[in-house]
């Protein structure tokens, strides 16, 4: 639950929680200010006296520095959580320990041993607790609240089970309005999603279940979980989250800061490549050619063709050199037979190439061929820029995006083996924007072509430089003030390099490529192609994975359409899945009008089992103008509506923008209190997969769904409201012969 939703509740309850990160962060001012003040009196030169005095003067300095430091860092996510035991007061759990003025914790350090239960916590083993709440803050606000509650019976005892908010509130209302039997249900919701967190860091998990099941929900918490029990590991190599669009990964954001210092990355497919932030997608005939994995050979076969051959024997004009055909083939397949990269095998190409030319000119010249014409001669071609051109031209540096670039723009010459028919699905004019289908291929070809060396050498080389003139000044501060003989100079430089601002595992893993995670959560992972797999694959060398998704709700043409293909090929059978069978977000009457597309699209899905059986009956309304009739429906009805979101075909996006208008695609992993589908039949036209857009776009509402409709509804729909009107009239009649 969020700041949107007019619940006087959570209100109250954001009112309490403020208060406390009001006082927190007065306690924090408070600590700056003293680490501050203490900064400033070991600021400048040390004191005199012995060396023993001025390197403890240093190291104090040194101390205090980072001390500030520290809690300059936690300025943003101070607190997240809360625990209350079942028998003491509340504990508030962040990224810093703070005390108040009698010692006492107001704040527990989230590495801190009384903090575990925050992390480990859960239904089948509760230790302690009777609650568990996260904080979701933008700056020093709290924003939102999200309850876990282990035990019920406790906090109904209480009076505390009027204060639940989110997840926890939906469960005991589940539980305290129903049977017995609903007391079954929601231990069953909870020990399948505890089965979840607690899986193990090896492996991969696969969490598979339909809308409203939570499933997200229990990958995060078990992300959390993960993080806090093998922290020395995953605070160096971090987590990766990639998830379906940019308001996906802002919604669940929020619910990270509980990590605590452990970098987490967000991110979508179309921004797994450095520097790049893809949001288009392509046609989905041209989707599933470059999501298979047949680009690989694709692309290599790329990457040969631009490793040329002159047509025959050439010579360069301006130095009368001799280019001839079989020496180049030679240093060519020489390159080749070493197997490495493009770029990497382009030094060694050069050099072959060189050392041929020179052998060729040197027999013209009449000149012998000893030691030291193999030691001068190929050099000083090299250093002629009509040889570099020639060389060039033969075996281009190339990047990424060059490759890719050049693959798309005229795939008749770069892709021979494809029919004409994919070769005009992938052409595209040089220069258009990237696209999320492209992502994938990018990475592809950053692996192909690798690097010469080049930018590591001279990165290599200017921090030599930068380190050495560090070290004279340090030397020549030493010598002035009489220190020489007590400090060392390298060691003083080091101490104050100035190593530029301070980046997390998460900004430096998201600038790097080749960075390994120690563990990747894919959510909506059923959307990823074959290629888009391989290059979440690359990431995560030790297959340590969390897969979340539905394949009943697979919307890209190149998605995936069963688990074991997806996953089999990089892990064999080493992967397990926890299905969440129970729907508790999705109401009944909601479900049933969703079931009814679901099971035209794939017959043998079987739609999660709802347990909210009230609510308001889905209703369908003819529209003949939808920019105009539609800010009507989507008005709330009153107070405590909530939010209402609109979800329309691709084609009336930007008719509709005005309005917040989301695509199926773009409202993946969201939901909304009430929800409005606008035009289903163009929904389910849009695409080869368009029913299932549409059963994803149907259940996106937890409390209210409208279909906005202005010519016949598709027959799933039609049957299902009918069917929902029959059952209306009929329980009408039985009242009034009751």
């Amino acid at each position: 639950m969020d700041e949107n939703s007019a619940d006087p509740l959570l209100a109250a309850q954001l009112r309490l929680e403020q208060q406390r990160l009001t006082d927190l962060y007065a306690h924090l001012d408070a600590a700056r200010a003293r680490a501050r003040d203490a900064l400033e009196r070991t600021a400048g030169p040390g004191p005199g006296g012995t060396r023993q005095a001025r390197l403890e003067h240093e190291v104090a300095h040194a101390e205090r520095s980072r001390r500030l430091a520290r809690l300059t860092a936690v300025e943003r996510g101070l607190c997240f959580g809360r625990i209350d035991p079942g028998d003491g007061p509340s504990r508030y759990v962040g990224r810093i320990g703070l005390l108040d003025g009698e010692f006492e914790p107001l704040l527990l350090d989230w590495r801190a041993p009384a903090a575990r239960p925050f992390y480990t916590a859960g239904p089948a083993d509760p230790q302690g607790l009777v609650r568990r709440r996260h904080l979701r803050t933008a700056g020093r606000r709290v924003v939102g609240l999200d309850d876990e509650a282990f035990d019920l019976d406790a906090l109904e005892a209480d009076g505390a089970r009027t204060t639940l908010v989110g997840e926890a509130a939906l469960l005991a209302e589940l539980r305290r309005a129903r049977t017995g039997r609903m007391r079954e249900v929601v231990a069953t919701i909870q020990a399948e999603q505890d089965r979840v967190i607690r899986s193990g860091l090896p492996g991969a998990v696969v969490v598979h279940g339909g809308p409203g099941t939570g499933k997200t929900v229990a990958a995060l918490h078990r992300a959390a979980y993960l993080l806090y029990a093998h922290r020395e590991v995953l605070e160096r190599r971090g987590v990766l989250v990639i998830g379906p669009n940019p308001a996906f990964l802002r919604y669940i954001e929020q619910v990270l800061p509980s990590l605590g210092e452990t970098e987490v990355l967000l991110r979508t497919v179309g921004e797994l490549f450095p520097g790049l932030r893809a949001t288009a997608a392509d046609r989905p005939e041209t989707a599933v050619l470059k999501g298979s994995l047949r680009m690989v050979d694709v692309l290599a076969g790329a990457v040969h063709l631009h490793q040329r051959l002159p047509a025959g024997d050439r010579r360069i004009a301006a130095l009368d050199l001799p280019l001839p055909r079989r020496v180049l083939a030679a240093a060519r397949e020489r390159a080749r037979g070493l197997r490495l990269p493009h770029n990497a095998a382009r030094p060694v190409f050069r050099r072959a190439a060189l050392e041929g030319l020179a052998r060729v000119r040197a027999q013209e010249l009449g000149r012998p061929w000893d030691e030291e014409e193999a030691r001068h001669a190929p050099g000083e071609l090299g250093a002629e820029p009509a040889v570099r051109a020639a060389l060039d031209a033969l075996w281009p540096l190339l990047t990424p995006q060059q490759l890719v670039g050049a693959l798309l723009a005229d795939p008749d010459a770069l892709a021979p083996g494809l029919s004409p028919a994919e070769r005009a699905a992938l052409r595209r004019a040089p220069g258009a924007p990237w696209t999320v289908e492209d992502v994938p291929l990018l990475d592809e070809a950053a692996e192909l072509l690798g690097s010469d060396g080049a930018a590591e050498r001279a990165a290599a080389g200017a921090e030599d430089r930068e380190r050495a003139a560090a070290e004279a000044y340090a030397h020549g501060v030493l010598q002035v003030t009489g220190q020489a003989g007590e400090l060392d100079a390298a060691a003083l430089a080091a101490r104050h390099a100035d190593a530029g601002p301070y980046r997390s595992t998460a900004e430096r893993a998201a600038a790097d490529r080749e960075w390994t995670f120690g563990h990747v959560v894919v959510d909506e992972a059923q959307e990823l192609s074959e290629l888009a797999w391989r290059t979440v694959m690359w990431r995560i060398p030790t297959r340590s994975l969390t897969v979340v998704g539905d394949l009943a709700q697979t919307s890209s043409a190149a998605g995936a359409r069963d688990w074991q293909q997806v996953l089999g090929r990089y892990l064999g059978t080493r992967w397990r899945e926890e299905r969440l069978e129970v729907s508790y977000r999705t109401p009944a009457p909601v479900m049933a009008v969703a079931a009814a597309v679901l099971a035209e699209v794939d017959p043998g899905a079987v739609a999660p089992v709802p347990v909210r059986t009230g609510g308001e009956a889905p209703r369908a309304v003819r529209v003949a103008d939808y920019p105009a009739e539609l800010p009507a429906l989507l008005a709330p009805d009153g107070p405590g509506t909530g939010v209402t979101g609109l979800v329309v075909p691709d084609a009336r996006l930007a008719e509709l923008a005005h309005l917040g208008a989301l695509s199926a695609a773009q409202c993946k992993g969201l939901e909304f209190d009430a929800v409005v589908v606008a035009d289903p039949a163009a929904i389910r036209a849009q695409s080869p997969r368009g029913g299932n857009d549409l059963y994803v776009a149907l259940t996106r509402a937890t409390r209210r769904l409208t279909v906005a409709h202005h010519g016949p509804l598709p027959e799933p729909l039609r049957a299902a409201f009918e069917q929902l009107a029959a059952g209306r009239a009929g329980r009408g009649r039985a009242g009034k012969s009751g």
